[in-house]
């Protein structure tokens, strides 16, 4: 592609900062400030899609930044794989800032400021690595990635957030690591690094050199990537708000680690390089392993984000494995599951999500029933499985369909086989989901709106006191035979338990959902208790003004699901993975071919 001198990839970076430090000064108006996570999502995405006409003519739009030493310099380049990933990024970014919002607001989450501060930063690093012209400038925003993406794996800020973020730290930490040490073995056999399609380390390197910086690049684009065995973080991760998992599955992480994976073998090494080389193999068998395990341990996880949760494991690997194959059809077939995958999966954790808000259901055994309560939700989530399992009309079978077909153009029929038939697997685990929804009664005395007394943590490790967990007998606790008045849970559509029926320690959380909703809070001291005014005061304050101007809107008494803000964004991104399947959306499929063709034509 031809470089032409704009500002607009820099100007893509440089808008969610700004939304960034917008969110923060405006952190005393709530409404305001969600207002601003929005509309930075959807102002960044203008200059993406103002760049795709000139990307898909074979410019290359490229901002220059400045040297870091002599002849090292920092490069924004929006090329055809860039446009793939920043398209996606951008795209999904829209739909998840008003999804995050109705979420910590329907959890009661705290420090929100905070959160969509760092939530409009990571998207900025992100960007930066989709349009990282050159190996050091993509080192750079890869590890601003992670350390951006911190604050939020902690967010909750207790002992199991605080422990997820040290175990994400040291493994993409030290997986930035290698990747430096490889950067610098490059450079010096090189003296370059500018990405080129086709790769343009030649015949430079000795074969040592080659091997060992490809071994370190692979290892530390791995951590992000998530391929076993160094995979651990990433479950651990899912203690995290649920539209923080959505964004490290969909948008920002994982989606970086596959992506290296693509540079590294495309634009560094290249195809004819690499086809001398036995790591490359060695990847492709990990990869091939990896979709197998993550696939089987799925199978077995009872709590739904980390069901999820190895289920990404096993389709990034599926992307690196096609990168791995060294084929032009699996090549562009992994650049098409990049975004399928990306609109898929941020279709369930969205679900997820909703269903931990709205009902209060984590764990897959508790979902009998919950399509009667939650029909558009559910729905989405029907369509994103028979997109992930790679069934037509789908996107995931567009792009499924690409590798297996690139397996057998590369003569791997046995890789071929491995991810048909990991196809069966990601059915048997997401597709028990969907039939319980719907095709189970709910249970006796309608159990689920026990839960809707409590708001309690998304708990990815599945440890629930009893009066939190579901139950057969309805009678077992009282949160399940309680009134249903609208309390705290209709701030997210939700019934609630009425406070006035139960004991203070039946209900854990009792004074916050009080002060959430106005109703008074029976553990308090009695009105008259303090005689003074100050006290008839405070007595007669409403509930909080935060808590009411960022609690999402219920909707009209049809909606027959949680708050619009919880469920229009995953119907949408499930019918975006629909559209995928039928056309060429943003020329999606013009852009990836465009990108196989440069890297296995040569072209530079």
């Amino acid at each position: 592609m031809q470089p032409h001198a704009s500002m607009l990839p820099l100007i893509v970076v440089v808008l969610p900062v700004l939304a960034a430090l917008g969110i923060v000064a405006a952190r005393r108006r709530p409404r305001l400030r969600d207002t601003v996570l929005f509309v930075g999502a959807a102002v960044t995405f203008v200059p993406i899609a103002a760049m795709l006409p000139d990307v898909l003519d074979g410019q290359a739009p490229t901002t220059t930044l400045f040297e870091v030493l002599p002849g090292i310099g920092l490069t924004l380049r929006a090329d055809g794989m860039g446009m793939v990933f920043a398209l996606l990024a951008g795209l999904l970014w829209v739909l998840a800032s008003p999804y995050a919002v109705g979420y910590l607001a329907g959890d009661h989450a705290k420090n929100r400021t905070r959160f969509a501060a760092f939530y409009a930063l990571c998207l900025s690093t992100a960007f930066g690595v989709a349009f990282a012209g050159d190996l050091l400038t993509f080192f750079v925003f890869y590890e601003l990635l992670t350390i951006s993406t911190y604050p939020l794996v902690t967010h909750k800020g207790d002992a199991k957030a605080i422990a997820a973020g040290r175990r994400y730290l040291t493994y993409l930490v030290s997986g930035g690591a290698a990747v430096l040490l490889g950067l610098a073995i490059i450079y010096a056999q090189t003296g370059e690094l500018e990405f080129a399609a086709g790769g343009f380390v030649g015949e430079t390197m000795t074969t040592a050199a080659l091997t060992v910086s490809f071994l370190l690049l692979a290892g530390g684009f791995a951590t992000k990537a998530g391929l076993m065995p160094l995979h651990a973080w990433l479950p651990s991760a899912m203690v995290a708000p649920t539209p923080v998992s959505a964004l490290l599955h969909a948008v920002a992480v994982v989606k970086a680690g596959v992506f290296a994976f693509g540079r590294l073998i495309g634009f560094v090494f290249g195809p004819e390089v690499l086809a001398e080389l036995w790591a490359s193999t060695l990847l492709a068998v990990v990869a091939g392993a990896t979709i197998v395990l993550a696939s089987l341990v799925a199978l077995r996880q009872d709590h739904l984000k980390r069901r999820l949760a190895y289920s990404t494991i096993a389709h990034l690997a599926y992307i690196v494995l096609g990168f791995a194959l060294l084929s032009q059809g699996s090549y562009e077939g992994s650049l098409l599951h990049i975004v399928n995958h990306g609109a898929l999966k941020i279709t369930l954790f969205f679900v997820a999500g909703a269903l931990h808000v709205h009902l209060h259901l984590d764990h897959v055994s508790e979902l009998d029933g919950v399509g009667r309560k939650m029909p558009l939700a559910m729905g989405a989530f029907a369509l994103a499985s028979l997109g992930l399992a790679g069934l037509p009309p789908m996107g995931g079978f567009v792009s499924k369909w690409y590798l297996v077909l690139g397996a057998f153009e590369g003569e791997q029929v046995w890789f071929a086989a491995l991810m048909v038939g990991a196809g069966l697997l990601t059915a048997a685990y997401l597709f028990p989901v969907v039939h319980r929804a719907f095709f189970r009664p709910l249970p006796t005395g309608d159990g689920h709106d026990g839960h809707d007394g409590h708001h309690g943590h998304d708990d990815p490790d599945g440890h629930h006191d009893a009066a939190d967990r579901h139950l057969d007998d309805p009678a077992a606790t009282p949160l399940a035979t309680a009134p249903e008045p609208a309390t705290a849970g209709a701030i997210v559509g939700g019934p609630s338990a009425d406070p006035a029926t139960q004991s203070p320690s039946s209900i854990p959380h009792l004074a916050a959902l009080a002060r959430a909703s106005s109703v008074p809070d029976p553990t308090a001291s009695p009105a008259g208790a303090d005689t003074s005014s100050r006290g008839a005061d405070r007595a007669r304050r409403p509930a909080s003004p935060t808590a009411a101007e960022t609690a999402p809107w219920r909707g009209p008494s049809w909606w027959p699901d949680a708050s619009p803000l919880l469920v229009l964004p995953p119907v949408i991104t499930a019918l975006l993975g629909l559209v995928l399947g039928l056309g060429d959306l943003f020329g999606v499929f013009e852009l990836t071919e465009l990108v196989s063709s440069g890297v296995f034509g040569g072209a530079r």
